[in-house]
C-alpha cells in the first residue's frame, strides 16, 4: 500500500455562486472563525470596513483585493487564500459571480479538488447556480458542497432550506454531479460555518470547516493511468556527470518503479527505467503527485512536451480529437479558426472543424447547428491537429484530458479544452 506525500493534505477548493451571494463574505468568515488572520490583517480591514458603524467587519475585503472590487463591492478577479488547521492545509480560490467573469471563474476551477457553490437562501436557485453547477460537472470536480448562505435573512426556515436542497439534487441529478452536501450557513454572522448554529437545532450536520477538514480526496488521486510529460532534459555535462541524462517533470497521475518497461510519444521508441530520483535522492518507486527525474537505459531523443508512458499502458493517439470548449475570447470563435493547442508542456497548431452543438445553460439541451460560438458558450467540436496529440478522455484522467486553445496572433487564451 501507497502512503501519499504530504501534497494530499492540501485541499484546493474554490467558491462560486451569483452576484452578492456572499462568496468572499463566507471565505473571510472561515479565516476569521478559525483564526487564521493576522492581527495587523485584521486592524486593515477593521478601518476600512465599510460597515464599522453598525459593529460588523466586512470580511469580504480579506479577498476582494482589486481598489475597483472595493470600490464596487464585488469581485472582478480570482483572488486566492491560504489558510491551515490543526487538520488540514487549504487553498481557496474565490471567483467572481458576474456573467462576464465566469471565464475566471473556469480558470480558478481547472486545478480543484472541491467546489463550494453557494446560494442565497431568498433567491434559491438562479442562473449563475444552473451556469457554475455546468461547469463543476464539466470539470469533473469531485467534491461539491452547497451552501445556502445568508439562511438568517429568512429566519433560519427549515422548510424553505429543504425546497432549495430539494431543487439542487434534481439539478445535480441532471448534470451528473456526484458527492454533494449541504450546509445551511450565514456568512455574516458564522452560523455552521466554523461553530454550529443554535438557530438551527434541526439542522444536525457538520459545519462547513469540519466537512473540508474530513472529506477524503487521496481516493481521488489516479494511480491507474500512468503519465509523465518531460518538463526539462537535464544534462550538466560535468566530469562527474558526463553521460548523464535525466527527464524531469511531474507524475500526473500513476505510479512508476525502477525496470518499468516505458514507451515514448510521440515518437514511440521503447526503454527501460534505469533510475528514478525525487528530490536528489534515488528511490524504487514515484507516484502521482510527485516531481521527479526518470534515467533510461539507453539514449533516446526525448524532448521537453514528449510523454512517458507503460507499454502496457491504454491512451488516445489521435490527430482528430473531440472535445468540449469552454470559449473564454471576447472574439467569437468561427469554424475554420487556427489555434495553437497548449497541453501541460506541448503546443500544436490546431484547427476547428465541425460544432456538433452548444449546451443551453439554462436547461442543458444540445442546440445544433452552430457556426459562430462566442464568450462563456459551451460547445463540443471536432479539431484537425498538425501532429498526433496524446490525451485520455477528461472523463478518464483529468490530468491528460484537459488543455487550453491560444490565439496565434494576441497570444491570449481563448478557450479551456476538454477532450471526450
Amino acid at each position: 500500500m501507497i502512503t501519499n506525500t504530504n501534497q494530499i493534505d492540501i485541499l484546493k477548493l474554490i467558491t462560486a455562486g451569483s452576484v452578492d451571494d456572499g462568496k468572499s463574505t463566507l471565505i473571510g468568515r472561515l479565516l476569521y472563525d478559525s483564526k487564521s488572520i493576522l492581527a495587523d490583517q485584521l486592524e486593515a480591514i477593521e478601518k476600512s470596513s465599510k460597515n464599522k458603524e453598525h459593529g460588523n467587519i466586512d470580511l469580504a475585503l480579506l479577498t476582494d483585493g482589486l481598489r475597483a472590487e472595493r470600490e464596487q463591492g464585488i469581485t472582478i478577479d480570482v483572488a486566492y487564500r491560504y489558510f491551515a488547521t490543526t487538520n488540514r492545509k487549504f487553498i481557496i480560490a474565490d471567483t467572481p459571480g458576474h456573467i462576464q467573469y465566469t471565464r475566471n471563474m473556469i480558470t480558478g476551477a481547472s486545478n480543484v479538488d472541491l467546489a463550494i457553490i453557494i446560494i442565497d437562501a431568498r433567491q434559491g436557485i438562479v442562473e449563475q447556480t444552473r451556469r457554475h453547477s455546468l461547469l463543476v460537472s464539466l470539470l469533473k470536480i469531485k467534491h461539491v458542497a452547497v451552501a445556502i448562505n445568508k439562511i438568517d435573512l429568512i429566519d433560519y426556515n427549515e422548510d424553505a432550506y429543504n425546497n432549495i436542497v430539494i431543487a439542487y439534487n434534481s439539478l445535480a441529478k441532471q448534470i451528473n454531479l456526484q458527492n454533494v452536501s449541504y450546509f445551511p450557513v450565514s456568512a455574516l454572522h458564522g452560523d455552521n460555518i466554523v461553530n454550529l448554529s443554535t438557530n438551527t437545532t434541526w439542522y444536525n450536520g457538520k459545519t462547513l470547516l469540519q466537512y473540508l477538514e474530513t472529506v477524503n480526496i487521496a481516493a481521488d488521486i489516479d494511480l491507474n493511468n500512468n503519465r509523465f510529460q518531460v518538463q526539462y532534459v537535464i544534462r550538466p555535462q560535468t566530469h562527474d556527470l558526463h553521460d548523464y541524462r535525466g527527464y524531469a517533470g511531474k507524475i500526473v497521475s500513476g505510479i512508476y518503479k525502477k525496470g518499468d518497461a516505458i514507451k515514448i510519444f510521440p515518437t514511440g521508441y521503447t526503454s527501460t527505467i534505469e533510475k528514478i530520483e525525487v528530490g536528489g535522492n534515488e528511490v524504487a518507486t514515484a507516484f502521482a503527485p510527485q516531481s521527479i527525474t526518470i534515467s533510461l537505459t539507453n539514449d533516446i531523443d526525448i524532448s521537453r512536451g514528449d510523454s512517458i508512458v507503460k507499454q502496457t499502458d491504454n491512451i488516445i493517439e489521435t490527430k482528430n480529437p473531440k472535445c468540449i470548449l469552454c470559449w473564454l475570447g471576447e472574439k467569437p470563435m468561427q469554424l475554420g479558426n487556427k489555434y495553437i493547442l497548449q497541453q501541460q508542456h506541448r503546443n500544436i497548431k490546431v484547427a476547428i472543424t465541425n460544432i456538433d452543438y452548444k449546451l443551453d445553460i439554462n436547461t442543458y439541451e444540445q442546440i445544433t447547428q452552430i457556426t459562430e460560438v462566442k464568450l462563456n458558450e459551451i460547445v463540443q467540436v471536432d479539431l484537425l491537429a498538425a501532429q498526433p496529440l496524446l490525451y485520455d478522455a477528461f472523463a478518464v484522467n483529468s490530468a491528460t484530458g484537459a488543455a487550453i486553445l491560444i490565439d496565434e496572433t494576441s497570444n491570449k487564451t481563448v478557450a479551456a479544452v476538454l477532450f471526450q
